[in-house]
């Protein structure tokens, strides 16, 4: 009965590991990911604002691509969006287009990104790949001046433990 448990276990844990694509090296399985969360899906449309009298959408490192639609200003198209981080940690915020971010604490402090860039090597979607670490609470993001209408945006933990099934 123990041996039948433990092979059970062991397969299921496989299986897990085996769906994200965890045999790839940190940053590659999280970039491989993304990939293809923002090819795919699934999508949430959210509309963006900036901040004042109302608070901007918020939008989650859980998976999902926010196809982000700016606001149209004299300087071009942006929008603010938040979003509440669980735990303090590295976060990758993955677009894909390539706008440019800042980032702000709740109380308006700004947040350094600690490296960006415009690409990925394992996935030409990727316009966007900027990491950031976040303490606990709710940040925002904001994005533009752009000429790009719409951008699609997905949050990861920086680290490769996301257990999640597709």
């Amino acid at each position: 009965m123990t041996k039948k448990l433990l092979a059970a276990f062991l397969l299921s844990t496989a299986l897990v590991s085996a769906g994200c694509g965890d045999d790839h090296p940190e940053e590659e399985g999280v970039d491989a990911e993304a990939c293809e969360h923002l090819q795919e899906g699934p999508a949430t449309a959210v509309s963006a604002n900036m901040g004042g009298n109302n608070p901007p959408p918020e939008i989650r490192a859980d998976h999902r691509r926010y196809d982000i639609t700016l606001m149209t200003g004299s300087d071009g198209n942006q929008g603010m969006v938040a979003f509440a981080a669980s735990e303090a940690a590295d976060y990758v915020i993955y677009t894909n287009a390539d706008v440019p971010l800042s980032i702000t604490t709740a109380s308006g402090e700004a947040v350094e990104i600690e490296e960006s860039t415009s690409s990925s090597q394992g996935c030409t979607d990727i316009k966007g790949r900027h990491v950031v670490p976040l303490t606990v609470g709710t940040h925002y993001l904001t994005f533009g001046p752009t000429s790009v209408a719409t951008v699609g945006v997905l949050i990861e933990e920086s680290h490769g433990d996301h257990g999640h099934e597709h």
